[in-house]
């Protein structure tokens, strides 16, 4: 498969600063690419290229609605990431909660 054909899955559309602030911005209400687009330095090609992005990863959708494209996010996939996440914040908390074990019980062996 080429990489052109390729889908985008959530993990590799948030792992770019642009996307995430356009998932921002969209958190907030749906918006056409040409104010999406004010509020980068960068082109609306770039912008759309992101959106493209974003919507393989079914993470925003666009409908046309006279000569311009409204976009509108799509939060449900980001569920994949709120449980690969969730794993990796019971670490921690374990992690943390062995930590605070040590230093109240300095004379204590800790046992895993």
């Amino acid at each position: 498969m080429s990489a052109s054909a390729q889908k985008h899955d959530v993990f590799q559309a948030i792992a770019d600063p642009t996307r995430r602030e356009v998932l921002r911005l969209l958190a907030e209400k749906e918006l056409p690419i040409s104010e999406i687009t004010a509020h980068f330095p960068i082109s609306r090609t770039a912008v759309a290229k992101h959106l493209q992005v974003l919507s393989e990863a079914e993470l925003v959708s666009g409908r046309k609605v006279g000569r311009e494209k409204i976009y509108r996010l799509h939060p449900e996939p980001l569920t994949q990431l709120k449980d690969w996440l969730s794993y990796y914040e019971k670490f921690w908390e374990n992690k943390l909660s062995i930590l605070k074990h040590i230093v109240e019980n300095p004379g204590d062996t800790y046992k895993k």
